[in-house]
């Protein structure tokens, strides 16, 4: 195949993009047009972007404010369909990666890119979720991804190269975390967290507090929900980025949000990883508590079957596929009824449900209480015990005949 002419870069300004410029024109003589997506990471890393990857040799860039998208489109579907990788893990970058990648190649398709490149390292999930955006979306273009394809092997030779450039990079051999944060999360790689035996370090946290260091008084808040998405916080009405960054605020106060996980890639090795992600946990934990109110026994339990499916689609980078969009219209249809406040208190970091109420809550005082009422009649649980219980009895006569 030819060489590309023009290659489109999902570009973040960190360590492995900052050098992928240079290195492109330099093995394909291409020009480069740089890719930037506003996701929440901050003005500290958008700061001079622009500058940066002109001067590092990109012909054109381009910094995309995507944070409304990014809520309304990809985050809030994945709150109402309560996935959560492994236990733990509430996919802040897995998440991203689609309209990353999506953006990208409509950046490409505009400018007239023959190519698609990322930063994204041989051994990680990412380049899985990029390219499989890629080929949902412009299976034409031919995909670039240096780390395999050069000669660097590690940071260290990635920071010797940005070096011998003239590539300026905020990475250093001391502090070697790799690092993405965007409106959801921060999550932490890399260094002495490579080896799970050792605790994670003070400095690897960023936007919470440890939970010593928390206040001693709790914080309460109440989330209003309206169809499993959260529209306010303590009675006031907010969009979805104010709530998200705000919430990041108070929850990270009291050292909420932390998970340490040694997690299985899908690539095939198991990594460890630490995340904070303190407004996510809160939202999730009322979601969760106003679902126990709102949704029956059946729904539920199938929902909680369905959140597992899901999880792994948006880990493993399957987002633009037909069995994503046909969870999405399932978790949109059950979440209709799922209206209320819930409050939360949060306490050196913990959440812990204060109060739920729900207009369309299926708890009956009434037929849940202790005190025996008109609207159950106890004597029907023989019946039902009897008939439930049939194949128990069946067997356990078939076996004293033995």
């Amino acid at each position: 195949m030819d060489k590309p002419k023009k290659v489109a870069l999902a570009y973040s300004g960190g360590l492995d993009t900052s050098v992928i410029i240079p290195w492109l024109k330099e093995h394909y003589g291409c020009e480069v047009v740089a890719v930037c997506g506003n996701i929440g990471q901050g003005d500290e890393e958008l700061q001079g972007l622009e500058e940066k990857a002109r001067r590092t040799g990109a012909s054109e860039v381009y910094i995309l404010d995507l944070r409304e998208e990014f809520v309304r489109d990809y985050l809030w579907p994945l709150v109402r369909s309560g996935a959560v990788y492994e236990h733990k893990y509430l996919l802040g970058t897995s998440i991203a990666r689609p309209l990353l990648a999506k953006k990208q190649v409509e950046i490409a398709l505009q400018t007239g890119c023959d190519a698609l490149a990322h930063g994204c390292t041989g051994k990680g999930n990412d380049q899985v979720r990029f390219e499989l955006a890629y080929k949902a979306l412009a299976p034409h273009l031919k995909v670039i991804a240096p780390w395999r394809e050069w000669d660097i092997r590690s940071r260290e030779d990635a920071l010797a190269y940005a070096k011998a450039h003239g590539v300026p990079v905020s990475a250093t051999v001391e502090k070697i975390y790799s690092r993405d944060r965007n409106l959801w999360h921060l999550s932490h790689e890399g260094g002495p967290l490579e080896d799970p035996a050792q605790p994670a370090p003070d400095d690897v946290w960023m936007i919470t507090k440890s939970p010593k260091d928390a206040p001693d008084t709790p914080a309460e808040i109440t989330l209003g929900f309206e169809q499993g998405v959260p529209v306010s916080l303590d009675g006031r009405r907010m969009g979805g980025v104010e709530l998200i960054e705000t919430l990041n605020r108070i929850a990270g106060e009291h050292g909420v949000g932390r998970v340490d996980l040694v997690e299985n890639r899908f690539v095939g090795m198991k990594s460890r990883g630490c995340y904070e992600t303190p407004g996510g946990t809160v939202i999730v934990t009322a979601l969760r508590e106003l679902e126990s109110m709102t949704l029956d026994r059946m729904t539920l339990h199938y929902k909680q079957k369905l959140a597992v499916d899901y999880a792994e689609l948006v880990y493993n980078g399957f987002w633009f596929t037909p069995l994503r969009e046909a969870l999405d219209a399932f978790f949109a249809s059950i979440a209709k009824d799922v209206n209320g406040e819930v409050t939360l208190r949060l306490y050196k970091g913990t959440v812990q449900p204060v109060s739920r109420r729900s207009p369309n809550s299926l708890y009956s005082l009434s037929i849940g209480s202790f005190t025996m009422g008109a609207d159950y009649n106890p004597k029907d649980a023989e019946g039902f015990i009897n008939l439930i219980g049939l194949p128990i009895r069946v067997r356990a006569s078939l076996r004293s005949q033995q």
